[in-house]
């Protein structure tokens, strides 16, 4: 058989066998070439006499409940005439697990509900077709994977099961490069950490890749890239919705290794985490317009302690602390979009470092946040401060040449307080913007100046 034609016991199990199927013995001989596949039925009485030399074995659950040959029976007789790897529909004894790794025979257990008859089917085609197989093989590995998402299983799962599939290290990371999800197979856990470094900047990206606004305009939705690590490679594949990139799928492994199937899960894999995200994307929408809602009410007084607390179970959110309202907007000639400051403060508050309830304003062309502090915090504006400066020191990077003003109000110890809070720190921002001031400011460091902010209308006193 020509070496491009060849098909081999991994080709089998990853392009024709059931998703699923597991290796349970001689899983270092999976190289071998399979020129045929036949089926054995155990109720029957004997063996055939021969077989093809390299011929997959596919041994039937028996229709009436009686065996007449045992597993072990069958691995002897196929360890004999050399067949290329034994497929069983049931579990095996471990003896029997223990005789094919003595022999070097790859054995393989189907999922639950398997037809011998229709594996056979399926093995024989890509034997004759490999083309047509691999094609009806990425639309079984599409629908197995969008059944993940709407079986709202989620986003580890979907990552699991992308490792089952490829027996490879898998990765997703979102748009700014940071990892959402992860599948790291042991063989490189040596190496893992200068993986994870290279994986982590946007300039090692593939160049087709670097413009999320273009990446759904790409011919190979699957791009082949070496790893700065000698004899290692991933497929990378964007997560794009409505045409733009959210995110990147990695399917990470040794470079001659990566293969058809590999593509094809990462092709597939890429869409339906897109779905995830997108379904993600909704419910964070969702709970964005409740939270909106709720903390406009605040700002209008319109809320009481005690339904605070109510909507704080509902957020996740411990509204009995006291909050700090920061309020921050873009400043100078060149404003981005307000969800940049939304995301990278959202980026802050889920590493559970910075507790607070988040708001895009749009109409005011700021975003509002309410800090939550721990009482145990001894100087909580301190506390504050320092969270505002992170989030000024990070939008630089992210944005270069962009001006954030940020101001900061006074500790409210009860809902009633947020108002209060918020208004201060709202005349904060005015200063840091007519001051020009990359630093978060403090309503209460402001001494005389609030005098000037509240006297805005005498320009001459801001020059003075």
């Amino acid at each position: 058989m020509d070496e491009q034609e060849r098909v081999t016991v991994e080709d089998v199990r990853k392009l024709a066998l059931p998703l699923g199927t597991r290796v349970i013995a001689g899983n270092g001989m999976l190289s071998r070439a399979v020129s045929w596949a036949t089926v054995i039925y155990p109720e029957n009485d004997t063996l055939p006499k021969s077989i093809q030399q390299d011929e997959m074995i596919l041994v039937a659950t028996p229709e009436t409940g009686k065996r007449r040959l045992t597993d072990l029976e069958i691995v002897r007789w196929a360890c004999d005439l050399t067949a290329a790897a034994i497929v069983v529909s049931d579990t095996p004894p471990p003896n029997v697990i223990a005789e094919a790794n003595a022999f070097e025979m790859p054995l393989m257990l189907l999922p639950a509900g398997s037809r011998a008859r229709m594996v056979e089917k399926a093995v024989v085609s890509l034997l004759v077709d490999r083309k047509g197989q691999i094609e009806r093989r990425g639309i079984q590995i599409y629908r197995q994977l969008t059944q993940i998402s709407s079986r709202n299983e989620g986003m580890p799962e979907l990552i699991n099961a992308i490792a089952r599939l490829t027996n490879k290290a898998i990765v997703i990371q979102d748009k700014r490069l940071q990892f959402i999800g992860s599948v790291l197979q042991p063989q490189f856990a040596g190496l893992w950490e200068e993986v994870e470094t290279f994986l982590r900047k946007l300039d090692n990206l593939p160049v087709e890749l670097q413009d999320r606004h273009r990446v759904s305009e790409i011919e190979n939705p699957a791009l082949l890239q070496s790893l700065p690590t000698p004899g290692l490679a991933r497929l990378v594949a964007p997560i794009v919705t409505k045409d733009v990139g959210r995110g990147y799928l990695s399917i990470i492994g040794h470079d001659t290794e990566l293969d058809d199937i590999d593509q094809l899960v990462a092709e597939h894999g890429a869409a339906a985490c897109a779905l995830e995200m997108a379904k993600a994307k909704m419910v964070s929408d969702t709970e964005k317009r409740l939270r909106g809602t709720f903390l406009d009410r605040v700002l209008i007084g319109d809320i009481s302690q005690q339904e605070a607390l109510k909507q704080g179970e509902r957020f996740d959110h411990n509204m009995a602390r006291p909050h700090v309202a920061i309020v921050l907007a873009w400043r100078g000639e060149r404003a981005l979009s307000l969800r940049r400051i939304e995301t990278t403060v959202n980026t802050l508050v889920s590493s559970g470092k910075y507790p607070a309830l988040v708001w895009q304003r749009e109409r005011e062309n700021e975003v509002v946040v309410f800090h939550a502090i721990d009482n145990e915090v001894k100087d909580p504006h301190q506390h504050s401060m320092r969270f505002a400066k992170s989030i000024t020191e990070e939008l630089p990077r992210q944005n270069p040449g962009a001006h954030l003003a940020v101001g900061i109000g006074q500790k409210a110890e009860d809902i009633a307080g947020w108002r209060v809070s918020y208004s201060e720190a709202h005349q904060a921002l005015e200063l840091a913007a007519r001051l020009h001031s990359d630093t978060p400011l403090f309503i209460g460091d402001l001494g005389v100046y609030q005098l000037i902010l509240s006297l805005s209308d005498k320009d001459k006193l801001l020059s003075f």
